[in-house]
């Protein structure tokens, strides 16, 4: 079955050798663009079709010409955490990591 791949995490999809990819340089969790932004994810959905259509070779890349809307630019922020939240998302790291070790205990 032919497939696009439309993602945000360019160098993690050309690692995995994908047939066909759409890249958009979106924030991750993204890759269509903003929640409800319509008008941006059926150019992006059109984009992707196209490429299905044209790419001759495999590990086809292309990069879409979207661009994330001005008024909400996230790269500033995207990954940045704010000095007093770092002990609480810690904390929260070290007791998830404790579950897991718990779950992964036979019995």
């Amino acid at each position: 079955m032919p497939t696009v791949i439309v993602g945000s995490a360019r160098d993690i999809v050309e690692y995995c050798g994908v047939p066909r990819f759409l890249f958009t340089d979106f924030p991750l969790g993204n890759p269509c663009g903003p929640p409800g932004r319509r008008d941006l994810q059926r150019v992006i959905a059109g984009q992707a079709l196209d490429l299905l259509g044209s790419a001759r070779a495999p590990r086809t890349i292309k990069r879409s010409e979207v661009v994330w809307p001005s008024d909400d630019d996230w790269r500033p922020r995207y990954g940045r955490v704010k000095p007093e939240e770092i002990e609480r998302l810690r904390k929260l790291g070290e007791e998830r990591r404790e579950r897991q070790a718990q779950s992964k205990k036979p019995g």
